[in-house]
């Protein structure tokens, strides 16, 4: 549960969000969350030009095209640099786990980020950028990943690899910079406080944990909460 003064905090921002599909499971999450504590009264706003949003708010909008992550850097900058300088101001997008399949040359991308990231930084001093990490998804089992090899064909656990390891590069970046928001630590969380993995060699590789999941990448109501739980304490504090 957040606490008054993480709720304060909120209250005195204004985030700009952009996301595509588990955005809006984090999205509806959110709604979740201010229907069950009346403390949390967010000024939640859906709009593709965040620049007329005036005051405190969470600006939310539908960013890129999904499978083309640079679509989403470079309309994540646009967007921002109508942004006039804006005290308290947050701004961070996410990927979707399809912006990466087995063609995607996950260095290059990265630094594709990079320098969108450190473009926007540098003309833009004033915002705070947070971080977030690409999503998961569960995997097949292990023999049927292992008949899916010897058929020739990609598996759900081969794309988790190349996830967790733009999120590698992400973490090594910037956490000790800037703010992350790890979604890719909430989704393969258990309720245990395990985490949904499978081996890679010597390699953990972190999936989206089942009970989590209402498909192999979006998430339930347990999952959309968490996630918009634990985004919002990130928030508060960037």
């Amino acid at each position: 549960m957040l606490t008054d003064k993480q709720i304060a905090s909120l209250a005195m921002k204004k985030i700009v969000f952009g996301h595509q599909s588990v955005g809006n499971d984090i999205i509806d999450g959110i709604r979740d969350l201010t229907r069950l504590d009346p403390r949390l009264k967010l000024n939640l706003v859906k709009s593709a030009d965040p620049h007329l949003v005036s005051g405190s708010a969470f600006v939310e909008f539908e960013l890129g095209r999904n499978g083309n992550p640079k679509s989403k850097i470079d309309a994540f900058t646009a967007i921002l640099d109508k942004e006039t300088k804006t005290p308290n101001e947050i701004a961070l997008f996410k990927f979707c786990y399809v912006d990466i399949d087995s063609s995607t040359d996950i260095p290059k991308m990265f630094a594709g980020y990079r320098d969108g990231i450190s473009r926007l930084k540098a003309k833009h001093p004033c915002l705070s950028i947070v971080h977030v990490t690409v999503p998961l998804t569960t995997v097949e089992g292990a023999a049927k990943a292992w008949i899916k090899s010897l058929l020739g064909k990609v598996t759900r656990r081969d794309m988790n690899v190349k996830r967790n390891e733009f999120n590698r590069l992400m973490r090594q970046t910037y956490a000790q910079t800037d703010p992350i928001f790890d979604l890719e630590e909430v989704e393969s969380t258990l309720g245990s406080g395990l985490r949904s993995y499978f081996t890679r060699g010597k390699e953990k590789v972190y999936t989206l944990a089942p009970e989590l999941a209402r498909d192999h990448g979006h998430l339930n109501e347990q999952g959309r909460r968490l996630a918009a739980e634990r985004l919002l304490v990130a928030l508060a504090s960037a």
